[in-house]
């Protein structure tokens, strides 16, 4: 197996395709990348911006450079010395245009007839034998009209053939359906699928989907000839050596992982491969799967959480239950939060899932004695509520669906019985129920606690990152180092990162809003100043929101309006995307005009910012470095080696100026040493100096030994040895600089003939005791590199 020492992610786009990332390798490889990261480039919907709803697994996306893209890339790449790493998406395809997917159209069009019928997750009994599409405004079908288009509307139809057309969504027509000058209302009623009103599908949807994304209908590669039918082109990628690892997009939504994965390893030849696994509280990775890790977001939590104070977790405490407590919401904990987002959405957006579940319990004749219908419903929506990781592994995980029961019978004691009952037919291996319980538990996980919780419990909201826990607040360095240590021996090789197309908030906004953790009351008082001047009615809403503008500042007005529609919708506290509250988005919308015309509320987030932003900057560097050094593959976002301030998607998807960024590295490599400024080319500077080195020398990066400093701050500096490469990084600088500085503390360098040298400033460093204070003189971290005798 090939592994990469490093991966740069690129997301591709018509506007950005293959031939772009082609000429972009030159760059890539002067900045020090080792592989090539792109996001998935199989035929998707058209016009899609993220290539995740793929449409057609025979060919690569037309818009962004087809079979033709992906070989100039692969050249340039492999010219270069430079590997390929794509994502794939094996859960699901997209369906929201069903000419352009052909198994969906043949589906559509056949019924339980197509040959594609076994590769749908469709209960085809509950719905008397029809998909149901939720695609209707209303109940009304007076709107359907049959057509006949005289070309293709997609490569699922032929030019001639009639369709059933509602506004712009075309449907198949089934052979022999619509010849006799019927309504279409009549022909509708004739066909293998059912157009209903788009606000029943979250109880009677009967395919299995994306979350709770109608638009992405998951597939049944279980079955091999799914299997091997979907992923055929990316065989031939292997077979002709176009790429050379994977990218596994949400293995938890499939039927059995495992042997999915030990499918892919045939397939590649035991190429790379990481999964898209979220682990929670110290979850282990499944130690059996062919993956070499996952994409690193467990790397990414403790990561941040090494850059928070503790000594602010309770005034932010305060802060937080005193907004709660004057906007009239639950003043509980974290855990009980999660419970009730968690519970609500398996009884609203994902109850279709939460019904089927309980069907395959009814129809194996394993219901409980007694048991109605609807109490099976509440026990099965219980126990995925109260489910702690994302899903088992039957037979591995049972424990975890044991800690689910014990934790639904405290939660719900009248239903122990029921509880109980079901949980035994939950943890059968191969049984119906438990398999689609396992499917759907991640996806209860996902939607009530990254996409509900986390937009509504508020303190730090660096905290509330995807595959983190926000009641973490933050580690020691005693305990993230125990922690890489248990990484170099168990996942030498999974990835890490601190920036993806997912996450909530890129890394220097992270970076700044965990500086305000060391600011004492002082964020508490400038919070009431704005939320007086433009109160919105929700206090945790709007700790989000100008934590938010702190953090991204400076940012467009228009971009800051998009991230707050988004983020309140989400936390759903006070308005919903179904139903959206106008009054009271109105008043975060006036919030954000604010924050751009009125001086005062300008004023305000301004202050705040000058108060964290060298902190922030030190804060980021701090975690670049570490991110890029400790074990594991680090991965670099595209265009976070300078500074990147973005917001959730789509607002960190944005175009990326490579040439800006290409021409500050030219500079640095001219020998200029760059200030930290509002340019950010000393963050180029770190990320193309570890990457380089991690490239060049990658026998200094083969253990893991913490340096402890000594002294009176000795807690404010994080170090260690990777086996001659040592890295050097600051934590907490508002509060270092409050006691002023490093004073005596120093470190311990380890012996070696003839020192060390920086790979940031050159400095030449002698083994042995170090002031940190000289050593980190210039920047907040250093990276020292062993010299080598020459003979």
């Amino acid at each position: 197996m090939r592994i990469p020492r490093s991966t740069y992610r690129l997301q591709l786009t018509a506007d950005f395709t293959l031939w772009d990332a082609a000429r972009l390798v030159p760059y890539l490889q002067r900045l020090g990348v080792d592989w090539v990261y792109l996001s998935p480039i199989l035929q998707s919907t058209e016009g899609s911006t993220h290539g995740y709803d793929v449409t057609d697994h025979s060919r690569i996306d037309v818009a962004r450079g087809g079979a033709e893209g992906l070989a100039a890339l692969s050249e340039a790449a492999h010219d270069a010395g430079l590997g390929v790493l794509v994502d794939i998406v094996p859960n699901h395809v997209g369906v929201a245009e069903p000419a352009q997917n052909p198994w969906w159209w043949n589906l559509l069009k056949h019924g339980t007839a197509s040959r594609y019928a076994e590769a749908f997750d469709v209960d085809w009994d509950f719905g008397a034998g029809k998909v149901r599409l939720p695609v209707l405004g209303d109940d009304s079908l007076e709107a359907l009209q049959v057509l006949r288009p005289d070309g293709s509307v997609g490569p699922g139809h032929e030019a001639g053939e009639p369709v059933l057309a509602y506004y712009e969504h075309l449907f198949p027509i089934a052979p022999g359906t619509a010849d006799d000058g019927a309504t279409p209302q009549i022909v509708h009623g004739r066909q293998n699928y059912e157009l209903m009103n788009w606000r029943r599908e979250s109880d009677e949807l009967n395919y299995r989907r994306f979350f709770a994304v109608s638009s992405l209908a998951a597939v049944r590669v279980e079955e091999t000839w799914v299997f091997d039918e979907s992923h055929a082109e990316i065989g031939r990628w292997f077979r002709e050596g176009l790429v050379d690892g994977l990218r596994v997009d949400h293995p938890d939504g499939l039927a059995d992982p495992g042997g999915y994965l030990e499918r892919l390893e045939e397939l590649t030849g035991g190429a790379y491969v990481l999964v898209e696994k979220i682990l929670e509280g110290g979850e282990a990775l499944q130690p059996d799967w062919r993956t070499a890790g996952t994409t690193g977001y467990d790397a990414l939590a403790i990561i941040d959480r090494l850059f928070v104070d503790p000594d602010g977790e309770a005034g932010l405490d305060r802060i937080d239950a005193q907004l709660r407590e004057e906007s009239g919401l639950p003043t509980t904990g974290y855990r009980e939060m999660i419970h009730e987002t968690k519970r609500a959405v398996a009884d609203g957006i994902l109850r279709s899932e939460v019904r089927r579940i309980v069907r395959e319990i009814e129809r194996s004749e394993s219901t409980p004695p007694g048991a109605s219908t609807s109490a099976l419903d509440d026990a099965v929506a219980e126990l995925l509520t109260s489910f702690p990781v994302y899903r088992s592994y039957l037979p591995a995980g049972r424990d975890h669906l044991q800690l689910a029961l014990q934790l639904a019978v405290r939660s719900r004691p009248d239903l122990e019985p029921l509880l109980t009952e079901t949980a035994e037919v939950l943890g059968r291996e191969g049984h119906p129920a438990a398999t689609r319980f396992q499917q759907t538990s991640g996806m209860v996980m996902a939607k009530g606690v990254e996409d509900t919780a986390f937009y509504r419990y508020t303190r730090l909201t660096s905290l509330t990152e995807v595959g983190a826990e926000p009641d973490r607040f933050s580690v020691t360095p005693d305990d993230f180092h125990a922690e890489q240590v248990r990484r170099l021996e168990m996942l030498p090789h999974s990835m890490t990162t601190l920036s993806t197309h997912d996450t909530k908030r890129s890394e220097d906004v992270r970076a700044r809003i965990s500086a305000l953790s060391e600011l004492g009351d002082g964020w508490g008082g400038a919070l009431t100043k704005l939320r007086s001047l433009q109160p919105t009615g929700d206090g945790p809403f709007d700790n989000l929101l100008w934590q938010a503008l702190v953090g991204a500042w400076p940012l467009t007005r228009e971009r800051a309006q998009a991230y707050a529609e988004k983020a309140a919708r989400e936390a759903g506290d006070f308005t919903g995307w179904l139903d959206p509250d106008q009054g009271f988005e109105a008043g975060f919308h006036r919030a954000i005009d604010a924050a751009y015309a009125d001086p005062i509320v300008r004023g305000l987030v301004e202050t705040q910012l000058s108060l964290v932003e060298a902190a922030g900057r030190s804060n980021s560097l701090s975690a670049k470095l570490v991110q890029l050094t400790i074990p594991g593959v680090p991965d670099v976002y595209q265009g976070t080696e300078l500074w990147d301030l973005s917001l959730v998607d789509p607002d960190n998807r944005r175009p990326v100026d490579f040439d800006l960024r290409s021409e500050a590295l030219r500079t640095q490599d001219a020998g200029e040493l760059p200030s930290i400024d509002d340019e950010g080319a000393v963050k180029l500077l770190v990320v193309s100096a570890a990457l380089r080195l991690l490239r060049a020398r990658p026998e200094l990066f083969t253990g893991y030994r913490p340096l402890p400093g000594r002294g009176v701050a000795s807690h404010h500096v994080v170090a260690f040895d990777r086996g001659g490469a040592i890295t050097v990084a600051t934590r907490l600088p508002i509060t270092l600089a409050h006691h002023g500085g490093w004073d005596d503390t120093t470190l311990d360098l380890p012996d070696t003939r003839s020192g060390y040298a920086d790979a940031l400033t050159g400095r030449v460093v002698a083994p042995g005791e170090v002031r940190v204070a000289a050593l980190l003189d210039r920047y907040p971290v250093a990276l020292l590199q062993r010299i080598d005798d020459e003979s």
